[in-house]
């Protein structure tokens, strides 16, 4: 006698799911096959009229009959494999990250991951995939300057709390100017972009000389007020502080913010400003 077929009872909760993983187009076909099987099951199939409508074999569909039986959902889905046994050790890890850190090669300014791996023995990937994980990047080097002014921390506490914490009825921006920007035009009107064809441009280009930025930028709004000339002397600088004048509302009380360029500290700058505030 065959030996009796293990009874499959599930709710409607369950019945929903497996009919949602094996209609489901992102689902994993194996899943979607094995909420097949148990759908047929619990409608009373044999193992063997089962395996005979969906193409498989018997000892398949006995294999998932049971594992749902035993565990429920969770049965149908696979148990993690343990793979590879891990290769690189903390250890190894440790001593990346600390040379890294503390030492630089002999030869070269800095370490690239064929130099590292050359002196701690370990693939060039590996080293790849530890300083991605430690977000290391040797390669890569920053400028900065700290000031020699003995006021610059008390300063710096003025301006940040004038950004963070303006008075009332007044306006903070912070004014700067970017020289030399090339004034370029393509030599022929660009095309659009359209469904199915990108936005198209010449290679080349007509120059049109340089010209300089002025802007005034409110931080709190991100609204600028900006204003190109031709040169970045005192006098294009008095001009855009008028600018400045004229597109900020009477009633507001007007904070700037400049860096120390000489252009901004020339007397007739300084006359404009004792003059007008």
């Amino acid at each position: 006698m065959a030996r009796p077929l293990a009874p499959i009872h599930i709710t409607d909760e369950e019945r929903s799911e497996l009919r949602g993983w094996a209609r489901r187009p992102t689902t994993a076909q194996a899943t979607a096959l094995r909420a097949r099987i148990i759908l047929l099951c619990a409608e009373g199939g044999s193992n063997q009229d089962v395996a005979d409508e969906l193409g498989v074999n018997r000892v398949t569909v006995g294999k998932w009959r049971q594992r749902f039986v035993d565990s429920g959902l969770d049965g149908l889905v696979d148990a993690p494999r343990p793979g590879v046994e891990r290769q690189i050790t903390d250890e190894d890890v440790e001593r990346v990250i600390a040379k890294t850190l503390e030492e630089t090669p002999r030869d070269a300014t800095h370490w690239s991951t064929r130099s590292m791996a050359e002196a701690t023995g370990i693939s060039k990937s590996s080293i790849s995939r530890i300083w991605r994980a430690f977000s290391l990047q040797p390669h890569r080097v920053d400028t900065f300057k700290l000031s020699n002014d003995p006021l610059f921390v008390s300063k710096v506490r003025d301006i940040v709390g004038l950004y963070m914490d303006p008075p009332d009825k007044a306006l903070v921006l912070c004014v700067d100017e970017k020289s030399q920007m090339q004034a370029l035009e393509r030599t022929q009107p660009l095309l659009p972009l359209r469904p199915g064809v990108t936005a198209k441009r010449t290679h080349d280009y007509a120059r049109h000389g340089t010209t300089t930025f002025f802007a005034a930028l409110d931080a709190k709004i991100g609204q600028v007020i900006g204003k190109c000339y031709r040169r970045h002397r005192a006098t294009e600088f008095v001009k855009f502080l008028r600018v400045i004048d004229e597109s900020v509302p009477a009633k507001l009380d007007v904070h700037l913010i400049l860096d120390n360029y000489s252009t901004h500290k020339t007397p007739t700058v300084r006359r404009w400003f004792a003059r007008y505030f």
